[in-house]
């Protein structure tokens, strides 16, 4: 059972927007890594194809492995800031260190770069875990009602998206100022700012945030714990439709570089000369102002439809827009960035329904067995994000392969077809698999005012019974 403290009233701008900067530090990282990383690490770290997915798969998988043993730790944690604030503490320099590095082409031979990148990458990963899932724990905890949750949740990835904004309007504008024609050097100081950008935020959302739904400090042992999330139906649905969500993600955007650049190429539009590169910073940016703006106004439009209904609607209609993609051509340059607007305007919120889904699934799980596991279940976030991104980026290297792509050469016609399918097909078996998973979830909002109004009782009555 948990107890609450009396203060649940509704939460302040500046906690809510405190806490939105924490996936605006994270995103720094992680949208440099969708959008750039698989570029990076062929086109200018130097690794091939095969070996950049074989990277990927493996440090990825390991990494995936230590989410719940971080969730699980976490629940069991007991300071004076709380149980997942903490973290933020504790781990927002490490992040920022091994977030730089991993950007960072050292001066080795191939087999010394390829263990360079194995270990950094590894490293971050580690990293991004220990801080990234007690902070998507500390939404769970937040506050004990699902209306303000999922409010919180909107300024969670407005903030999120902003981070994507400023990566794909700057990045390769930095690197090219901060390195010239040296991409490795021009990556590895981009990197760094956003580094030095991010631990302040950090610091800032641990000063803003507060943990209000406090469980007990010993509630049951890991087993049980981790027995409770596994026979939790919508923890599991969430989980399956967060990999799948993922791996649509990880393949689509981290494809859009080499597209544009081998696909696409230079061109005119509208009687004005673009450069490959221009373009794709302007494709990412309209993106992320699409996403941006669909995500501030998805609170009230979930609140009217209900979270379950207003995803399957919006990942349907991104799975069409997705696979139209492969029917451009070249010089089809501004239908690509309609599509792209509506896609994003349309998929991109949904990222915030589902954590509020996951604070949801905390509570069901709470409600339905007595115990409490918040770190634990969001995990599950974190730990489908991981196996969507790792399946999501070891299939664009082996399929990247597997088309005979070689960096820094004009590419030959089964090559663009290749990449045609990256952008359009082959990820929309994600979303179409993500379209059709939420039939089987079961929170909507009418249950969920159930389940909350008898947490409130029996917290009510937890904290009215002396402790023994």
């Amino acid at each position: 059972m948990t107890t609450t403290t009396t203060d649940s009233e509704k939460l302040s701008f500046k906690e809510k927007a405190g806490y939105a900067l924490g996936d605006t530090a994270s995103n720094l990282f992680w949208m440099t890594f969708v959008f750039f990383g698989n570029i990076f690490y062929t086109d200018v770290f130097g690794l091939a194809p095969a070996s950049m997915a074989t990277l990927f798969f493996v440090t990825r998988i390991l990494d995936t492995v230590f989410d719940p043993i971080v969730g699980m730790i976490a629940d069991r944690t007991t300071t004076r800031w709380g149980k997942f604030r903490p973290y933020i503490l504790w781990m927002f320099v490490p992040f920022g260190v091994c977030g730089t590095l991993a950007f960072i082409t050292p001066p080795f031979g191939p087999s010394g770069k390829l263990v360079y990148a194995y270990v950094t990458y590894g490293l971050i990963g580690i990293v991004y875990s220990a801080i990234n899932l007690p902070y998507s724990a500390l939404m769970g905890v937040i506050s004990p009602s699902s209306v303000e949750r999922t409010k919180v949740s909107s300024f969670r990835f407005v903030g999120a998206y902003s981070a994507g904004l400023v990566v794909s309007l700057c990045t390769m504008y930095l690197v090219s100022a901060f390195g010239g024609k040296n991409q490795q050097l021009g990556f590895a100081m981009t990197v760094g700012l956003y580094a030095l950008l991010g631990m302040v935020m950090w610091i800032i959302c641990f000063l803003t945030t507060k943990e209000r739904v406090i469980p007990k400090a010993t509630q049951s042992s890991f087993v049980r714990d981790l027995g409770d999330v596994v026979t939790n139906v919508p923890w599991l649905i969430l989980f399956v439709l967060g990999i799948a969500t993922l791996s649509y993600v990880s393949i689509r955007n981290g494809c859009f570089a080499f597209y544009f650049k081998y696909y696409v190429g230079d061109q005119t539009v509208l009687g004005m000369h673009f450069t490959a590169n221009g373009m794709l910073g302007a494709f990412f940016v309209c993106g992320a102002l699409a996403t941006l703006f669909g995500t501030s106004i998805v609170g009230p439009i979930a609140a009217k439809i209900g979270k379950r209904q207003l995803y399957i609607i919006m990942m349907g209609l991104a799975s069409v827009l997705t696979i139209a993609f492969y029917f451009l051509r070249p010089q089809d340059v501004i239908i690509m960035f309609v599509l792209q607007i509506l896609s994003n305007l349309i998929m991109g919120p949904t990222a915030a329904l589902v954590y509020a889904m996951y604070a949801d699934a905390s509570d069901y799980s709470e409600w339905k067995t007595g115990r409490r596991s918040t770190g634990l279940v969001f995990a599950a976030s974190s730990f489908a994000q991981k196996m969507g991104w790792t399946v999501g980026g070891a299939a664009t290297g082996f399929i990247l392969a597997s088309f005979g792509y070689q960096a820094g050469v004009p590419q030959n016609a089964e090559t663009l077809t290749g990449l045609r399918l990256l952008v359009s097909f082959i990820p929309a078996i994600g979303s179409v698999i993500a379209t059709l998973l939420p039939l089987l979830y079961s929170l909507d909002e009418k249950r969920m005012a159930v389940i909350e109004k008898e947490l409130g009782e029996r917290r009510a009555i937890a904290e009215a019974v002396p402790a023994q």
